[in-house]
């Protein structure tokens, strides 16, 4: 499933492992850290640098690789000195940015305020571009939070951090003039990615110098739940722990010595952990010692009910399991043991049949009749196409030459630009409370619905909740969703990318 790249048919390179891409985007982050350690010119010193993209601990579905943009296929925003996509080419091939982080020295000269601390990072990210740009003559576009950066065909994604805003940002005056501190949304978002994300990707970065199989294992894993349309169901950093506590605490076998084993036990682990009554504890650079252990447990005994229902501990986090707060749902988690069950059967009935279907993919393409809908999409505005568990016979060419074509780039290319996430985040918005939207995020063609039972009850008429619902037919003082209507709006919100809405009448009733 990881073979090939989203590069355009006439740019094919030989097909790989996708490894080698990944070392090719490490190579170029290394030389870009050099590059911001040594700038010249800048009021305070960059302490630290740290990517935070899975590419850079080897764990990314499909790595990154080197393109640069043909000028046929975009128009220019001439203010920005960048590409726009034009309606009529298909969606441009999709470019990932590249996280990293760039932290300054602490100093006296940092305000103590917010806001102030806000406006003189975006300062920063205007004068790193700048500094690279005279230096190095990189392409670089800034913006307040972050600094685009085009290098060797790869897009990074500068982030100035300061040590101390996690902790100014939990600052909170009581009416009495008290000066507190107190976890804020804002803080808890900003610890996880200055200070969490890094140690991360650090750890398993290691841990892939350790064991050779991991990378390729956890890209296995996250293309698998993406293949089950469950790509938004749990984060990155939790299939990476997850696969990581196979590696660290292999027994009673040893560690996995091939992806194909790393992956089965994977299914093994989701389908067969007690998640209701224990935490998976993954022993990063095995910093925790026995006690630790018996304290996490007895911690987690005590606080179960508050706690996601998916819990991991790591060294650096062992109260909160942060990678898993706010998704898993219960419900996800359910249907993940389901197919997990399902596809390890499927496997290990072909691995005791060798001379029956041995199509490995069989596991990676999920049953589609349980969805209520289904919304079809258009694959010339699906950018990363290529992807798909069944690789298309053709697909079109999406405005991109390989890295090494003899073209200088002087216009900033489109990044981080997928229609069929930004439809996914308004069907979201504007229908999540009727119904959940799954999706395989690597070139699924659909987007299964499914009602939520909840919403088909009948509800006293508010004028304020009428939004998607209309008059029962049973009672004028009782509403339903208008399911004619919803159907008809998830057409209109994704014009030119959905090209039919299935609804399964006979699944439901009003």
């Amino acid at each position: 499933p990881l073979m090939g790249s989203s590069t355009p048919p006439h740019a094919m390179q030989p097909a790989g492992t996708g490894e080698e891409a990944m070392v090719d985007v490490v190579r170029s982050y290394d030389d870009l850290s050099r590059k911001l350690w040594n700038l010249e010119g800048l009021p305070l010193t960059v302490t630290a640098v740290q990517g935070t993209h899975p590419a850079l601990r080897y764990t990314d579905v499909f790595p990154p690789v080197p393109m640069k943009p043909d000028y046929a296929f975009y128009a220019r925003n001439k203010d920005r000195k960048s590409l726009v996509p034009l309606a009529e080419k298909p969606c441009p091939a999709y470019i990932s940015p590249m996280k990293v982080l760039c932290h300054m020295e602490g100093s006296g000269q940092w305000p103590q305020d917010k806001e102030a601390i806000r406006r003189i990072k975006a300062a920063f990210q205007l004068q790193l571009a700048e500094l690279l740009r005279q230096q190095h003559h990189l392409l670089c576009r800034p913006g307040p939070t972050y600094t685009d950066v085009y290098k060797d065909g790869y897009v990074f994604r500068l982030q100035v951090a300061y040590h101390r805003e996690p902790q100014i940002l939990k600052e909170v005056t009581t009416p009495e003039g008290m000066l507190k501190y107190r976890d804020t949304e804002e803080s808890l978002r900003l610890e996880l990615e200055t200070v969490h994300l890094p140690f991360l990707t650090s750890a398993l970065h290691g841990l892939q110098q350790q064991h050779p199989a991991f990378g390729a294992t956890c890209r296995l894993a996250k293309r698998w739940i993406s293949a089950q349309l469950l790509s938004d169901s749990l984060s990155e950093e939790c299939v990476d722990l997850l696969v990581a506590s196979l590696f660290l605490c292999p027994a009673p076998y040893t560690a996995p010595s091939s992806p194909q084993v790393g992956f089965l036990r994977f299914l093994h682990l989701l389908a067969t952990f007690d998640w209701k009554n224990s935490p998976l504890i993954v022993n990063l650079n095995a910093e925790l010692k026995d006690a630790d252990y018996v304290e996490i447990r007895n911690n987690f005994v005590a606080a179960r009910p508050r706690l996601p229902v998916m819990f991991l501990a790591t060294p650096q986090d062992r109260q909160n399991s942060v990678w898993t707060k706010e998704r898993p749902s219960a419900q996800m988690l359910l249907r993940l043991l389901v197919l997990a069950q399902e596809s390890l059967r499927t496997l290990e009935e072909q691995l005791m049949d060798p001379l029956g279907n041995q199509d490995v993919k069989m596991a990676f393409r999920p049953p589609l009749d349980l969805y209520d809908v289904l919304i079809r999409l258009s694959p010339k505005q699906i950018p990363r196409h290529l992807q798909a568990v069944d690789r298309p016979v053709k697909s079109f060419s999406r405005g991109m030459l390989p890295g090494a074509a003899e073209v200088k780039t002087l216009a900033f290319p489109v990044v981080d630009y997928d229609p069929v996430q930004l439809y996914l985040r308004e069907l979201r918005e504007a229908f999540g409370e009727f119904a959940l939207f799954f999706h395989d995020k690597h070139g699924g063609e659909v987007i299964g619905v499914l009602w939520k039972p909840v919403s088909f009850e009948p509800q006293p008429f508010k004028a304020a909740t009428l939004r998607g619902r209309m008059l029962s037919p049973t009672s004028e003082s009782l509403t339903v969703p208008n399911v004619a209507a919803i159907l008809e709006d998830f057409e209109i919100l994704g014009e030119g990318l959905v090209t039919a809405v299935e609804a399964r009448t006979e699944k439901w009733s009003i």
